[in-house]
């Protein structure tokens, strides 16, 4: 378990560039046959990838005692997106399937959970976010259709895309979780600008889709504080809830948003006009 402590933004506009990567960044996501799994004390969130090829993952209960309870989900929500093939998912005893840019939300106080593919070449990658939670809502699956879906932005602006809500109160009911996938139009190379930030709630990006000659500059820190982390295909950066978090691309892509805080209201932002970052 890579755990990831929180960082007060005074501390983070200090940071040179690997100082900045070693905080935020998430390089590795997806490991052959395994499961990987970062720990971060913003409003302790769990972040990891599941990519079983040749044989099933099983999360063992030895996962449980790392985070001081009986069994991983015990106090916890999982929602998962799989971004490869097909999946097959037993949670206690019930099946899924999950095809690409299917999810999958975990209730709280599942025990046995195992992960296997369909087809070992074209593997299932479940990119999943785990979150404290106080109640336990049923498991569900939520296909893309299901999803609830938004065009904004303009292709004058380069930031015309498509977002795409899995888990949010309009969807499904969860304790705080809330995740989606955001797709940009062929042409466009930025996401969520003009930026915001929301002191509620912390965020998580996933990019994916990406050609491995390109990259995404993610904007981050203070709006009059910003940096910038160098980000790869199927790699995530932790945002704080003081922090931006934007960016833009050498190419389209696409990445997957996650939320843990005390407020689920999608809209609940502070808005930063363009003109104000520094």
């Amino acid at each position: 378990m890579d755990i990831r402590q929180s960082i007060h933004s005074n501390h983070a506009k200090q940071l040179d560039t690997q100082g900045l990567r070693s905080e935020f960044l998430i390089e590795k996501i997806f490991t052959a046959d395994d499961f990987t799994i970062t720990y971060s004390h913003i409003d302790r969130i769990i972040v990891g990838g599941i990519m079983p090829v040749t044989k099933a993952v099983v999360l063992p209960e030895s996962l449980g005692k790392a985070i001081g309870v009986n069994y991983f989900l015990e106090r916890r929500e999982l929602g998962m997106i799989n971004i490869g093939g097909t999946a097959h998912i037993e949670i206690d005893g019930t099946h899924y399937t999950l095809e690409n840019q299917e999810a999958l939300y975990v209730s709280r106080g599942s025990k046995a959970l195992s992960f296997s593919s369909i087809d070992p070449k074209n593997p299932a990658k479940l990119y999943y976010n785990c979150a404290p939670a106080h109640t336990s809502y049923p498991s569900r699956k939520v296909t893309l259709a299901e999803a609830a879906p938004v065009t904004i932005g303009d292709a004058k602006t380069s930031n015309r895309r498509t977002i795409n809500k899995y888990f949010t109160p309009d969807v499904l009911p969860t304790c705080q979780l809330s995740m989606g996938l955001t797709k940009l139009d062929e042409g466009s190379l930025w996401n969520t600008m003009p930026c915001h930030t929301h002191d509620r709630r912390m965020e998580v990006y996933f990019y994916f889709n990406m050609d491995e000659d390109t990259a995404v500059f993610h904007m981050l820190g203070e709006p009059t504080q910003t940096r910038h982390i160098l980000v790869h295909n199927e790699q995530a950066v932790i945002s704080p809830s003081w922090s931006i978090h934007s960016g833009v691309g050498t190419k389209a892509y696409t990445f997957i948003w996650g939320m843990v805080g005390e407020n689920q209201t999608y809209d609940d932002m502070d808005h930063i006009a363009v003109a104000d970052l520094r």
